[in-house]
């Protein structure tokens, strides 16, 4: 598949790597996505094997994606079993799933994969482009009604008790969808320290991304959809 020339990527631009098995979808969202100076596409795949292998060409070479746009329904290896890979390899790389189909199966797949976000392929131009910046801020975005799906398969835990008020703040802010940076700025601390905490109320409520932090965070009432 097509893929930019790492020199030819302005540095401080966001580099974007598309996955879907129909054409017709990846230029519709480099028609979306092209128009602003802060995103670049550096590469495309049909399905989740070529994806991979895009990830690890682009990174090899320097300009490895920093984003992820990831269908979920495609042939040889689909977007989920995709998402788990990059995130194993490559875990600086966000995921955002995108997809036509909101089943629970697929949204629960996704993000217990890693993806930083699920949105749905009717998504307008604006919502898109904001996901994307979004996160490469390492911030979390779900479409409402996959969020809402999500929180029937999210368990609540007896171990609320083991979270510091420190970390049930940290962990109210990353229901809110913020980034590490704007959790540092709001409540005074480092980033650093952000992301020591982070790391700690994942391990002790059994998480494994912050999404997954930012659903039980609204399973537990710290914040809500509204």
């Amino acid at each position: 598949m097509e893929q930019q020339a790492a020199q030819e990527v302005p540095s401080a631009a966001i580099r974007i790597l598309l996955v879907d098995d129909h054409a017709v979808v990846r230029q519709g969202l480099r028609f979306f996505l092209e128009p602003d100076d802060g995103l670049v596409v550096v590469g495309e795949a049909r399905d989740g094997e070529e994806a991979l292998q895009q990830v690890a060409a682009l990174t090899a070479a320097g300009g490895g994606p920093l984003v992820v746009l990831m269908d979920l329904l495609m042939p040889v290896k689909d977007g989920v079993a995709a998402t788990r890979e990059i995130k194993a390899r490559y875990p600086e790389v966000e995921v955002l799933a995108i997809t036509s189909v909101l089943e629970d199966r697929l949204v629960a797949g996704a993000v217990q994969a890693g993806a930083t976000g699920y949105l749905l392929k009717d998504t307008d131009a604006e919502g898109l482009v904001e996901a994307i910046y979004a996160a490469a801020r390492g911030e979390v975005r779900l479409h409402p009604e996959a969020a809402k799906r999500l929180l029937r398969s999210v368990r609540t835990s007896d171990m609320r008790e083991a979270l510091t008020a420190r970390e049930t703040d940290i962990l109210r802010h990353i229901g809110r969808g913020e980034s590490n940076k704007e959790i540092a700025a709001a409540l005074g601390l480092s980033e650093l320290t952000v992301k020591t905490h982070v790391s700690r109320l994942l391990s002790k409520l059994g998480l494994a991304s912050r999404t997954q932090a930012a659903l039980f965070a609204l399973k537990e009432g710290l914040v809500s959809l509204e």
